[in-house]
């Protein structure tokens, strides 16, 4: 009788008892085109996952990496539940942020340097020369870094009332698709706000020439692009967000420590008709593209979509905006 006894409670208890659900098996990857986000290139190609979860215990863990279009698209599939980890410019990230209130949040920042405004078009010197039917290819619109970038510009040189000066001049369409259409000569849109390394073929095939630079305006030193999470992965996997952390981390360490091989990384990813040196030169020039999981200019970023009225809610610090594992960051 004493053993039946005990068998029930046993039961019982296992009935009642909070059923632990199981880490996710499997990373799903949404991203950009662009320089900026070699770090994931190299977390996913070197297994820096996957060698992460193992050690954690987890067992076998499927990554996949779906390229869109612009962080803005990218945004889309995290907030519909058909990805994990999405990428963009600070601005996506922000936005999702303050849509959520706080569900979705940066779990480190990829890369910085400059967004270069390109023209083929000799009367378009500087952002001052840009008139009511001058067109300018961007990767999306309003939220964008690259969007940011004119926001700020325009203020600073016409004034805070001005700051969507130059909203109705941007055509969205991808890096490369701008690229194209750019150096192609043809059609209403001659101008392009570039990221690495579009900007960098654009300028040397000497077809167009620099009219601004976003580090004119933009915090010296910020980070532009963004992987974001959304609390969905965070809270249900916290395993398997930790590890993916720690990968990040080893895929910055290795870039440092390997620029040719993550040269080679990007390149399988994105061909490019100029050789592995000239992408090799970008990742190591600090001038042209910076890797860091640190967050810079976040707060000031975000102070300014406040104000603008691009975010609803103001961050009381750059750590809202971010997961813990980046709380311990010397971030701004």
């Amino acid at each position: 009788m004493m053993k039946l006894l005990i068998s029930l409670l046993v039961l019982l208890a296992l009935a009642y008892a909070p059923r632990v659900r199981a880490e996710a098996n499997e990373v799903r990857i949404v991203m950009p085109y662009g320089l900026g986000y070699l770090p994931v290139y190299v977390a996913v190609d070197r297994g820096l996952i996957q060698q992460r979860a193992a050690a954690a215990g987890l067992g076998e863990v499927k990554v996949t990496l779906t390229h869109m279009a612009s962080g803005p698209a990218s945004s889309d599939l995290i907030l519909s539940g058909d990805a994990d980890l999405a990428m963009g410019g600070f601005g996506p990230a922000f936005v999702l942020w303050d849509k959520t209130k706080g569900k979705i949040r940066i779990m480190t920042p990829l890369s910085g340097g400059p967004i270069l405004l390109l023209s083929n078009d000799p009367h378009l010197r500087t952002i001052k020369d840009i008139g009511p039917n001058d067109r300018i290819a961007i990767s999306a619109l309003k939220v964008t870094a690259q969007a940011l970038a004119m926001q700020m510009a325009a203020a600073k040189e016409y004034g805070w009332d001005q700051r969507f000066k130059f909203d109705s001049n941007l055509v969205p369409m991808s890096n490369p698709d701008g690229m194209a259409i750019v150096l192609s000569g043809q059609g209403a849109v001659r101008s392009q706000l570039a990221i690495t390394p579009f900007a960098d073929e654009m300028l040397e095939s000497g077809k167009v020439h620099l009219v601004m630079n976003s580090e004119d305006y933009i915090e010296a030193g910020s980070s532009i692009s963004a992987l974001y999470v959304a609390a969905k992965f965070h809270e249900a996997s916290p395993k398997l967000y930790a590890a993916t952390a720690a990968a990040m981390e080893d895929a910055f360490a290795f870039i440092k420590s390997n620029p040719h091989e993550a040269a080679q990384i990007y390149v399988a990813h994105e061909p490019q008709k100029r050789d592995l040196a000239w992408i090799e030169a970008m990742v190591t020039n600090p001038k042209i593209m910076r890797y860091s999981s640190t967050p810079k200019g976040f707060q000031k970023g975000a102070d300014f979509m406040f104000e603008a009225g691009t975010l609803k809610t103001k961050p009381a610090s750059w750590k809202d905006l971010v997961w813990e594992n980046m709380w311990g960051k010397d971030g701004s």
